[in-house]
């Protein structure tokens, strides 16, 4: 049967947890009509009232990231409980969509807003490494194909 380490699976949920976390505190911000503070830098503001903020005036992005990180949750959640192969490659598929999504936003913030939010840096760096680990993931899962096609004289 194929496995991934368990230390893997719950650092892969460790940070969707983080992502989450991080994603619905702005869009719960966002609903109240508040900026949250930007203690080490001054962007917060600049970028979260941006019209890049938001999707067609009114959809926050964070609620878009707050989905994405409870969708990887969740998808972690359902391997770990089934041990569904396809579930957990899926899951690891998905975090291409965030990182790609994070360098775009973060392009953003840098060439284009000209100001970056500490929060929505800390969400790139969260979907960088779920990038990473869904990588890593896959390698393991193909190590364990590759193993298990193996003819039995040479295991």
């Amino acid at each position: 049967m194929k496995r991934i380490p368990d230390t893997l699976l719950v650092g892969f949920l460790f940070v969707a947890f983080i992502g989450f976390m991080d994603a619905a505190y702005l869009t719960a911000k966002h609903y109240v009509g508040e900026i949250p503070p930007c203690s080490l830098a001054s962007g917060c503001e600049t970028v979260l009232t941006s019209p890049y903020a938001t999707l067609g005036g009114n959809i926050p992005i964070a609620l878009v990231g707050a989905s994405y990180y409870l969708a990887l949750f969740v998808g972690g959640i359902i391997y770990a409980d089934t041990k569904n192969i396809a579930v957990l490659k899926t899951t690891a598929y998905f975090t291409t969509a965030g990182f790609v999504t994070s360098v775009i936003l973060v392009s953003l913030q840098m060439f284009v807003i000209h100001a970056l939010c500490l929060y929505c840096i800390a969400s790139a760096i969260t979907s960088t490494v779920l990038f990473i680990l869904g990588v890593v993931i896959l390698k393991k899962l193909k190590q364990t194909d590759s193993i298990g096609t193996m003819p039995i004289l040479m295991r």
